[in-house]
């Protein structure tokens, strides 16, 4: 791995990526909703709380009717002798029967999305493991940054540290605050992309809201699942497991780019990350069609 302190004293990436940015990810003022989707799971994820927000809704209306009939009905002014009936068989059976079918309702398509979270086939139309493209991104936690590999490109490999608000008083357009890293994983849109997940120290948890990735990084624990970008641009997330004092501070920042640009950033970087970095900037900003070239030294 890749001490992310020696970065920290050059061009940080993100300060030459952010400018191209085209479309991001990212917490807004007062947002209450969930980001929006830029992931097949994530697009079923809010479907499916979408569906449940209904059915909630509905049982909550009904209670509530029921509240507001059984006070008009059976209060002291319109029953002055109380009823002495002490159990209703029917319904008991149907407050029994009732939220069970309810409960079988959510969970089909609760475990439906469970299992499509580690098999990319079950919600990618036409994807097919044995000869459709899959990237493999593997992120290990340390307190407190993140560090990534390539690991069918063993020459890539990179620290991932937030950047600090000096680094960001110098280069204001570097990313948002608090979220903004040296070094930006890089992704293609439309690949299946395969997230290994493990910890050297302590757990952690790797959360990417706009992908619907969330997942454990545990110390000697490889754990595995899986996004696919839809849209070009950057994607940002957090540490999502208390890790310690400075559990607030590690990012992630994720670029998706077509597949074209990710395949020669991946040439350059095994050479010069850095010089990988600012040459996939000046690909995205012009433009160019001739990636290869672009991205040439």
């Amino acid at each position: 791995m890749w001490n992310s302190a020696i970065w920290r004293w050059m061009l940080p990436a993100a300060a030459v990526l952010a400018p191209t940015v085209a479309w991001a990810a990212q917490p807004t003022p007062w947002q209450i909703d969930m980001q929006p989707a830029a992931s097949p799971i994530m697009s079923a994820v809010r479907d499916f709380n979408g569906g449940l927000l209904i059915v909630i809704t509905l049982i909550v209306l009904f209670v509530l009717a029921l509240l507001v009939y059984v006070m008009m009905r059976f209060n002291e002014r319109a029953n002055p002798t109380p009823s002495a009936v002490s159990h209703n068989t029917l319904i008991e059976v149907v407050w029994t029967i009732v939220p069970i079918l309810v409960l079988v309702g959510i969970a089909v398509p609760s475990f439906s999305l469970l299992f499509a979270q580690h098999d990319p086939s079950r919600i990618v139309e036409g994807f097919d493991p044995a000869t459709d493209r899959q990237v493999v991104v593997k992120a290990t936690g340390a307190q407190w940054y993140w560090d990534f590999e390539y690991p069918d490109t063993p020459d890539v490999a990179f620290s991932s540290t937030m950047l600090t608000d000096e680094d960001l008083a110098a280069n204001p357009d570097a990313g948002p605050r608090l979220l903004a890293v040296d070094n930006e994983v890089i992704v293609p849109v439309g690949v299946v992309v395969r997230l290994q997940t493990t910890s050297v120290d302590v757990i952690h948890a790797f959360a990417m809201p706009a992908f619907g990735v969330k997942i454990d990084a545990v110390p000697g624990r490889l754990n595995e699942t899986w996004f696919l970008a839809e849209r070009e641009g950057v994607y940002y997330g957090q540490c999502s497991e208390l890790c310690g004092q400075a559990h607030a501070f590690m990012p992630i920042a994720v670029r998706a780019v077509s597949e074209d640009l990710f395949d020669a950033w991946v040439i350059a970087a095994q050479e010069d990350l850095d010089g990988a970095y600012e040459q996939l900037a000046l690909a995205i900003e012009r433009g160019e069609d001739d990636v290869q070239t672009a991205l040439a030294r």
